[in-house]
């Protein structure tokens, strides 16, 4: 793990959302990094400024002051730019969709958060990539709990030197707001850890969960099949990429909510990325 040094250069990327939601942990946020360090501030008024900002930060170490959801967003663009590796991102959760955050070791509350950018480590932890060059930071389950209706996000306009990452940042840009849900039904799916088949069609299922971060730089799989009368045991496999298949289905992973697909295929990327933590 890397110690970073208090004078680092930083780039503090503040989430509109988090502004909105918790103006006053945003301002203590901006004067401890402030104090500790030499801190670029910027507040950008959407996706499309939010990836503006993070390609032109240079040296600077980037900070995130938002949600889940903004984590999510800077991991993407970092992971479709080719620039994850190399870069290690800080975060001071701020926002109402925060236990991925947590999950991965950032402290809460503003001051805590804001101490361990300052006074830190590097964790290098593994993410999945899917075959549409998302990103999974946590643990993603198909089906999820319950499946929601999504409202269909308003288009981003892309300008200038930006146009080519229209794309890009459209998709960013698309995880819909939380609304009410209706449970699924069970579902017929295959998956497979790499390449053997661990449940197929015939056999319904209640859930799968899918999570980085086992032994090894493995991906930890659970199927639960459907219960008829007494529990089923759970179907427990490891490995690096995991491929489910079947009828249109859906899945929630970091909180948003993806699909619906008919196959889609995970791979684990061993140490894909960095953030900071609180030392030792």
């Amino acid at each position: 793990m890397a110690t970073f040094a208090r004078a680092d250069q930083l780039l503090v990327i503040i989430d509109p959302a988090a502004r909105e939601t918790d103006g006053e942990s945003v301002r203590i946020a901006k004067d401890v990094l402030s104090a500790g360090a030499a801190a670029k501030v910027c507040m950008p008024d959407g996706p499309e400024e939010f990836a503006r900002v993070l390609s032109r930060r240079g040296s600077r170490r980037p900070v995130v002051v938002g949600d889940d959801g903004a984590l999510v967003r800077a991991v993407t663009f970092l992971h479709r730019r080719r620039e994850l590796a190399d870069c290690v991102l800080s975060m001071v959760p701020v926002g109402g969709a925060l236990g991925v955050a947590h999950a991965l070791g950032v402290p809460a509350g503003a001051v805590a958060a804001a101490r361990a950018v300052l006074d830190g480590v590097e964790r290098r932890m593994d993410l999945l990539v899917d075959d549409s060059d998302g990103v999974v930071l946590g643990a993603l389950r198909i089906p999820p709990p319950a499946v929601a209706a999504a409202r269909a996000p308003e288009p981003v306009p892309a300008k200038g030197w930006l146009r080519p990452y229209q794309h890009l940042v459209r998709s960013l840009s698309a995880r819909p707001a939380p609304v009410p849900a209706v449970p699924g039904p069970p579902a017929r799916l295959r998956v497979e850890v790499d390449g053997e088949t661990v449940v197929d069609l015939d056999q319904p299922v209640e859930g799968i969960s899918v999570t980085p971060g086992g032994p090894d730089g493995l991906a930890e799989v659970e199927v639960r099949p459907l219960s008829v009368g007494a529990e089923a045991t759970p179907v427990r496999a490891a490995g690096r990429t995991v491929t489910v298949a079947g009828a249109d289905f859906r899945y929630r992973a970091d909180g948003g909510l993806a699909g619906p697909v008919r196959r889609r295929t995970w791979r684990v990327v061993e140490g894909g990325w960095g953030l900071t933590v609180p030392g030792a």
